[in-house]
């Protein structure tokens, strides 16, 4: 079932309190900064829209830090599906690559990782870990791959304790 434009907005306010898995912000929090990052920067409105939901499917029932369980939310791709239909590919593909754009990131700019917090380096063992060289280049052939690498960088950079954002 998909949902509707404006089924988005009830759900953070139902579960966008939850804490972002393993980070100092909550799931409205990190959706908001990333979008307001997006936006400071410039991105089209495809881009601040994936900026706000690229996390949606962290708001699946998969409990607090998965990965210190050992687990891979897949929350990449949990989304999807619901937001077919009212989004289009640039979104959605952009969405869906923001993990591998960690996987790749860690594999083309060796100072990426140590920017990484500790459930993101955590994460990226369980998602495959840093991408070889031949996979970092089949990754960043793929369709909206430059816009999923923009994502994650200002998915890195949102996660930060009381930083005021527009609602």
């Amino acid at each position: 079932m998909a949902l509707s434009f404006f089924d988005i907005e009830p759900l953070f306010a139902r579960r966008g309190a939850e804490q972002y898995s393993g980070e100092p912000v909550t799931q409205l929090e990190h959706a908001l900064q990333s979008a307001q990052l997006a936006e400071e920067e410039g991105a089209d409105d495809e881009l601040v829209t994936a900026a706000l939901l690229h996390d949606l499917g962290l708001l699946n029932e998969q409990g607090e830090t998965p990965s210190l369980r050992g687990v891979d939310d897949l929350h990449q791709y949990f989304a999807i599906p619901f937001l077919r239909g009212v989004f289009g590919e640039r979104v959605l593909q952009a969405i869906g690559g923001h993990v591998d754009a960690k996987r790749y990131l860690c594999a083309t700019r060796p100072e990426y990782w140590e920017s990484l917090s500790q459930d993101s380096r955590r994460s990226l063992q369980l998602q495959g870990g840093i991408f070889t060289p031949e996979e970092a280049a089949a990754f960043i052939a793929r369709p909206h791959a430059p816009e999923a690498v923009q994502l994650r960088l200002w998915d890195d950079r949102a996660k930060k304790a009381n930083h005021a954002t527009a609602p």
